[in-house]
């Protein structure tokens, strides 16, 4: 196990029991043809598997999270959430670009930030997960990483507002941010959550959302729009 993939791991904060899974789902076709006689295995059938696997824990998670929207609706929602543009960015927020195994030619060609190979790391790897963990686990991982970044208002954003409003704050040093869930309302199978967004004494912005993560969002997109107008 490299120690890249090590570092991964961490900060991921995931033990893959199956080390080779891991290093397979992140080795390219490209980086086997050139080292054909150290039998490696390129992440093309992990690949295969995530699709698959990523199809089912998102239905899933949407199934839960509209419990009054129709089959067309969630399939589109479906359908945004795994598109390649959403996976690279998945991928590229994690960061899974420097952690690829690639040709030499491949690397020369800039294939590390090519968006058709990020997405496909990210199946791999959801593909791997799920062999080394179980859905559970990876059910887990999308929740922690993926999920909580989606904004639901209608129609889906990927945007992470929250990680924008921290940038812009930091690069003007305008103070430590602070997010309060100030309400939580409706029954247990439809709780709504209202966060505010707080910078030296001040609310910036108020959202609400179905889930904390997604009101903290929706506060920060608010919080974006007033700095950006001042």
């Amino acid at each position: 196990m490299s120690g890249d993939l090590k570092q991964l791991q961490h900060k991921l904060q995931l033990v893959f029991h199956n080390k080779q899974l891991l290093r397979q789902a992140f080795t390219h076709a490209s980086y086997v043809n050139e080292h054909r006689f150290n039998q490696h295995e390129d992440n093309e059938r992990l690949e295969f598997l995530g699709d698959a696997v990523l199809e089912l824990t998102v239905s899933e998670h949407l199934y839960h999270l509209f419990p009054d929207r129709p089959e067309g609706e969630l399939t589109k929602l479906r359908a945004a959430i795994v598109c390649e543009p959403s996976l690279v960015r998945f991928a590229e927020r994690l960061e899974f670009g420097k952690y690829v195994l690639l040709g030499k030619g491949e690397e020369m060609t800039g294939g590390r930030t090519r968006p058709a190979l990020l997405a496909d790391v990210f199946e791999s790897f959801v593909g791997a997960l799920y062999l080394d963990q179980g859905l559970e686990a990876v059910t887990a991982f999308l929740h922690r990483y993926i999920f909580s970044q989606i904004v639901f208002d209608g129609k889906l954003q990927t945007t992470d507002y929250k990680t924008e409003l921290q940038e812009l704050t930091q690069h003007h040093n305008m103070g430590a941010l602070e997010y309060r869930i100030v309400e939580e309302r409706g029954p247990a199978h439809e709780r709504e959550f209202v966060s505010e967004v707080w910078m030296d004494g001040r609310s910036l912005g108020r959202g609400t959302g179905r889930s904390k993560k997604e009101a903290e969002q929706q506060a920060a997109q608010v919080a974006l729009e007033q700095l950006r107008q001042a």
